[in-house]
């Protein structure tokens, strides 16, 4: 046997030895609730055959058979409330093997070189991540079965158990399939992709990172590690239960019980279960060292890169959009501009455009641009707790319309918040040149003089007051941005065909960043007017940088010299370092500006 099989065999037999640690424990527990049926058992036998008699006995033999069935039937309630939790699914755009058939092709080939199972269905997650996910679970037989529309996203819309027969796209169930009834841990699981591997890594690199994850499918098939698998997934849904919105005061107790039951039961066995995934991990990578070796070795570099483009274009360039109630709907091709520009940047990523070349992944997809929209829809879901579907108040934006309708806007939206709170602090216009604020002919329109002259000098007081006000403002703004229902899901054959609703999950389910404070409130909307008054009195343009987000441009090249001069002002009441940049860049701050 080479290094390499006996390396899979000695993670194989590791995993199957700690998935029978954790079935032990499920043994332990039914024994434990068993001990008191025993003892009536027992008892209730003495009494019968005439060898336990007397009142002691009589009372013993009542109390503990009373007790047994007490035990018997909680155990029964707690057993029936794990094993019918459902698991949590990832929310995940639906790939049909029509609408990718090369990529079907592309893992089969992967499992028949690695002598495993196929993974039942393709999706794709929103993340720089692959894993295998099990959807096998009796609730999740309720989820609408997937179209094979590209595009259609959901957690919850992918039948489970289901196997796509080769060559025509169609599904088929275990219920239909010969030898159907035999146990779920004969479906194999799902395949989850992250989006921003397939715009940016190239076919073969996708293969080569794709290998060892396929490779689980495998370990995932032996009855063992499954039947771990599924209890340890039911136990920590049932942990989850008394969470749940909607439960009433009895409801929620029992459930508590439960949830406190099966916590208990996930810390006796989580270690077990810890080391079980990694051994299914030590051997599906062993079996995969001989796939595509060497070009893992690069792929996995592109890994780490596509993850600090990902995270810079969500927080720096999607974010803001999606602040104003747009959600950019090619952020997958925007992961390739960012990665580009990061590249063109940072010398340890020099050369890596060089494979853009080659041909990409998602070629491999029949229709990327509209897995990309879904996937980008899901993103802002995920991140921002946005709607299920575009709305008047909720619309895609592309790429090139980017500048003008989301910087622009928010540059004039964040001056006009501003201005409001200093009229709602009864901070006086400047008026101007050689007027007086006592005419109102005098006073001009918003202007970003005022805003200097009210931080000028007054140092932390004035800048204090100034952010709360902000603060609050923006708060307000997004309490009444909050729907109070929530949307229902498109139906199948609407536009767009976007997203099915996840459930009664809180979203977003993974916070971008924490709440700005008011300090850096109040220097974004300070940014923001002088924005706008560079646009209005000097020619500037609203731009987008891959990599940093809104952009001010001056001569068609990004100023990057504005923070400074703001943050001066902002924290210290010092104006003179800002006035110095607005005279070199022929900004005029007495000018009134034009807000949303």
């Amino acid at each position: 046997m080479s290094g390499s099989g006996v390396g899979e065999e000695i993670g194989a037999q590791g995993a199957r030895s700690r998935a029978l640690a954790v079935l032990r424990v499920r043994g332990r527990a039914s024994a434990v609730a068993l001990l008191p049926a025993a003892a009536a058992v027992v008892l209730l036998a003495g009494g019968a055959t005439g060898r336990l008699t007397g009142g002691s006995w009589d009372t013993a033999r009542w109390v503990v058979t009373g007790v047994a069935v007490v035990v018997l039937l909680c155990a029964a309630a707690v057993a029936a409330v794990i094993v019918r939790a459902r698991p949590a699914l990832s929310p995940t755009v639906e790939i049909a093997e029509r609408s990718a058939p090369d990529l079907y092709r592309l893992v089969r080939d992967l499992a028949d070189r690695m002598d495993v199972p196929a993974p039942s269905s393709i999706v794709l997650t929103p993340d720089c991540d692959s894993w295998l996910e099990d959807r096998t679970h009796p609730a999740h037989a309720l989820a609408a079965a997937p179209t094979d529309r590209p595009g259609t996203a959901t957690g919850t819309r992918t039948t489970p158990g289901t196997r796509t027969t080769p060559g025509n796209g169609t599904a088929r169930t275990p219920a239909s399939a010969p030898g159907a009834g035999r146990g779920r841990a004969t479906a194999a699981p799902v395949l989850v992709i992250g989006s921003p591997f397939l715009w940016w890594m190239r076919v073969a690199e996708l293969r080569a990172v794709l290998a060892p994850v396929v490779a689980g499918t495998g370990p995932a098939a032996h009855p063992d590690i499954a039947a771990a698998r599924r209890f340890v997934r039911g136990l920590d849904a049932a942990v989850a239960l008394p969470g749940r919105p909607g439960l009433g005061l009895v409801r929620r107790a029992a459930l508590g019980f439960v949830g406190r039951i099966a916590r208990l039961l996930l810390r006796a066995c989580g270690e077990h279960a810890a080391l079980m995934e990694r051994g299914v991990a030590s051997a599906a990578s062993e079996r995969a060292q001989g796939v595509d070796y060497g070009v893992r070795i690069v792929a996995q570099e592109q890994v780490g890169l596509a993850y600090a483009g990902w995270d810079r274009l969500l927080t720096r360039v999607a974010l803001p959009a999606w602040r104003m109630g747009r959600w950019p709907s090619r952020l997958d091709v925007g992961v390739v501009s960012a990665l580009t520009e990061l590249s063109r940047r940072d010398r340890l990523a020099e050369g890596f455009t060089s494979r853009l070349g080659e041909r990409p992944a998602c070629d491999l997809l029949e229709e990327p641009g509209a897995v990309d929209e879904a996937a980008s829809l899901l993103a802002a879901r995920l991140f921002h707790g946005g709607p299920a579907a575009s709305g008047p108040d909720w619309s895609p934006v592309d790429w090139q319309q980017y500048p003008e309708e989301v910087v622009d806007r928010k540059w004039r939206t964040e001056a006009a918040r501003l201005h409001r709170v200093l009229d709602d602090m009864g901070v006086r216009r400047s008026a101007r040149p050689g007027g007086s604020t006592a005419d109102p002919s005098a006073v001009p329109g918003p202007t970003l003089e005022r805003v200097m002259d009210h931080l000028a000098g007054q140092g932390e007081e004035a800048g204090d007051a100034l952010a709360a006000g902000i603060s609050a403002e923006v708060a307000r703004e997004e309490a009444d941005a909050v729907p109070t229902v929530p949307a229902p899901a498109p139906p199948v054959d609407a536009a767009g065909d976007a997203l099915a609703l996840r459930g009664t999950d809180p979203l977003p389910l993974f916070p971008l960043m924490p709440p700005r404070t008011g300090r850096e409130l109040l220097a974004d909307h300070v940014t923001a007017m002088v924005c706008c008054a560079a646009v209005d009195t000097a020619g500037a343009a609203p731009g987008l940088d891959w990599l940093d987000g809104p952009a001010l441009l001056m001569d068609g090249k990004r100023r990057t010299d504005l923070a400074g001069g703001v943050l001066s002002l902002v924290e210290d009441g010092d104006v003179e370092p800002l006035r110095m940049w607005l005279a070199s860049t022929g900004v005029r701050p007495e000018k009134p500006v034009r807000l949303v």
